[in-house]
């Protein structure tokens, strides 16, 4: 009798796990239906995030991007720097469109970061001034305006790094800001601006300069693989923009060609296509949308 009392409550325990575990999978099934599988999102290159950025912002924040300061460290390598040769004049008249404005200040940081390694204080009252105006349309203006005043102080005191860190918090601060207004894929665009600048700098620095150690410092394939996913998964009224169609295949050819099979090394004619392409880049990344 007790045998049966016990088979019978075990039968009732077994009938509650067995609703249990449907009513959670009709809960995950609707969840899928409703919001979507959660797509998988490319792996940032660990050498382009900050100790700082990881620690701060990846618990809170699956939209981080890669730190232009990061980006621009591999310059350090390759001075001097082309600047002269490379030399690029912000548009007076910003654009309208919020993609545009935003991979736009990617481009005005990385020449923050040019002005600063080339000693160009007296160009640091300009950038900063561009960036508080591109921040502003952005919606951003607070955030940026503390650091354009810090930017300028470090700059009267002739202090380099400080200069380096208040652009650096710059782009963290824009990304904060547009991720909380749900513009992630603006985020995104700074930092492409970014990497863009920091390539075609590069290239020519290389290439004017060659050796097959200075020519590995530009071939990344997986930076060039992680853009090209970031661009492939932007919202459609971005991705699908003609320049924006020619940036991914672009994208997608860059990275073969910055592939070094084993045992070989980098060649002065894989470097002169690496730069043509970086140029190509640089012309449909400032496209703007009319």
């Amino acid at each position: 009798m007790q045998d049966l009392a016990v088979a019978e409550i075990t039968g009732q325990c077994n009938f509650c796990e067995m609703k249990i575990r449907t009513l959670l999978a009709l809960i995950t099934l609707i969840s899928g239906l409703c919001f979507g599988q959660e797509e998988e999102k490319p792996l940032i290159p660990e050498d382009l995030l900050e100790d700082e950025h990881v620690r701060e912002e990846l618990g809170v924040n699956e939209f981080t991007a890669p730190s232009i300061s990061k980006l621009f460290d591999t310059l350090q390598f390759l001075m001097p720097l082309p600047l002269m040769e490379t030399e690029r004049a912000p548009e007076e008249r910003m654009p309208l469109d919020r993609a545009d404005l935003a991979i736009e200040l990617g481009f005005l940081i990385a020449d923050g970061f040019l002005i600063v390694q080339a000693g160009q204080m007296d160009k640091v009252e300009k950038m900063a001034a561009d960036l508080t105006r591109y921040g502003k349309a952005l919606g951003a203006g607070e955030r940026i305006n503390r650091h354009a005043a810090s930017l300028l102080e470090s700059a009267k005191k002739q202090d380099v790094e400080q200069l380096k860190k208040e652009l650096t918090s710059t782009q963290k601060d824009v990304e904060i800001e547009l991720v909380s207004l749900r513009d992630a894929d603006l985020a995104h665009l700074i930092s492409l601006g970014g990497w863009i600048r920091a390539l075609e700098v590069s290239t020519v620095a290389v290439d004017k300069q060659f050796s097959p150690e200075r020519a590995t410092k530009v071939m990344r394939e997986d930076i060039a693989d992680y853009y090209t996913e970031i661009v492939a998964g932007l919202e459609p009224r971005i991705s699908e923009r003609p320049n924006y169609l020619e940036i991914r295949d672009l994208l997608s050819g860059l990275r073969n060609e910055m592939v070094i099979d084993e045992g070989l090394e980098p060649t002065p004619e894989k470097v002169k296509e690496i730069r043509e392409q970086a140029a190509n880049l640089v012309k449909l990344a400032l496209q703007r949308q009319e």
